[in-house]
């Protein structure tokens, strides 16, 4: 049994909108199709593109569980699906210890020990539930393999117990940021979509209904500034998170259109560079003519209006 479904892929965007979140038509039927399916899901694109906040917003579209685990280099079984309460074992065979009868595996070796982590918790929901696994190329290639016996059956197989299936299948959703290539067994387990940056009409409007008290002229300069920014040479290309930040930064300085002084614009670029290379790289000058629109050497420059290419 899996949660409530919206009846088309154009519902699912409809809802997705009324939660904040922007998906072209593309996304909102690969999430449609993935529910109807009951597959995963598989997001790849660069870091801040919005693949973590789409499962946010679908579990609140569904009235949804959100259950996330954060991968990273070396995770294990202990930290991803269960553990065993030793604490609590112990203290149960030493209340038991002099009494007559002796504590059998089986008293101490049962669910009521088990300490529940993200992959357990989510298949033993009673209701609606999406699983984030985030940065799922961050993990060891092992841990795919024990991860499939999850995507496949929605159960987990616990030595000392048996296998525990889920009542509820929930909605699976595993981002990748490509950090290193997954297995295929993996891709073929999952459906597939490639996050991109958005385009510049949609990162206005997602920045307009994120933050519906900035300004406009504020929110389309930007955005515009953050769309050139990211063709520079950088170590970390600025997400929508960025962005966002940025123009709620300059939105609470009281700003309605960007500074015109970049001295005064420099000092708030920590919302969108966030390493010393490329903060001490983009200096006042290239900031006016990124603010300008213009390119520097080498970089197809913007030409003038009256200009028409050949």
């Amino acid at each position: 049994m899996q949660g409530p479904a919206t009846p088309t892929p154009s519902a699912l965007r409809e809802a997705l909108q009324r939660a904040g979140y922007l998906a072209d038509e593309d996304l909102a039927t690969t999430v449609w199709l993935a529910g109807e399916l009951q597959r995963p899901l598989l997001l790849e694109g660069d870091a801040g593109v919005g693949k973590t906040a789409l499962a946010q917003a679908l579990a609140q579209v569904q009235g949804a569980v959100l259950v996330r685990l954060q991968c990273f280099e070396g995770l294990d079984l202990a930290q991803a699906a269960y553990e065993w309460n030793y604490g609590r074992q112990l203290m149960a065979i030493r209340l038991h210890d002099g009494q007559p009868g002796s504590v059998k595996e089986s008293d101490v070796f049962s669910r009521d020990y088990l300490l529940e982590r993200p992959l357990l918790k989510a298949i033993s929901q009673d209701g609606p539930c999406v699983l984030l696994i985030d940065e799922i190329d961050r993990a060891d290639e092992a841990f795919e393999a024990f991860l499939l016996e999850v995507l496949a059956e929605y159960q987990i197989t616990v030595p000392e117990i048996g296998t525990l299936r889920a009542h509820h299948i929930p909605r699976v959703i595993l981002t990748s940021n490509g950090t290193r290539e997954l297995s295929d067994a993996l891709r073929r387990r999952c459906l597939y979509h490639h996050l991109d940056y958005p385009t510049l009409e949609r990162e206005i409007a997602i920045v307009k209904t994120a933050l519906p008290e900035a300004d406009t002229r504020l929110v389309e300069d930007a955005v515009q500034f953050v769309q050139r920014l990211r063709h520079e040479d950088l170590s970390k290309t600025p997400g929508i998170a960025e962005t966002l930040d940025w123009v709620r930064a300059l939105h609470r300085m009281n700003h309605h259109t960007l500074p015109e002084d970049m001295a005064v614009l420099l000092t708030t670029l920590g919302c969108l560079l966030k390493t010393r290379e490329d903060r001490f790289a983009l200096g006042a000058e290239r900031a006016r003519q990124l603010v300008e629109g213009r390119r520097t050497v080498g970089v197809a420059e913007k030409a003038p209006a009256n200009v028409v290419a050949s």
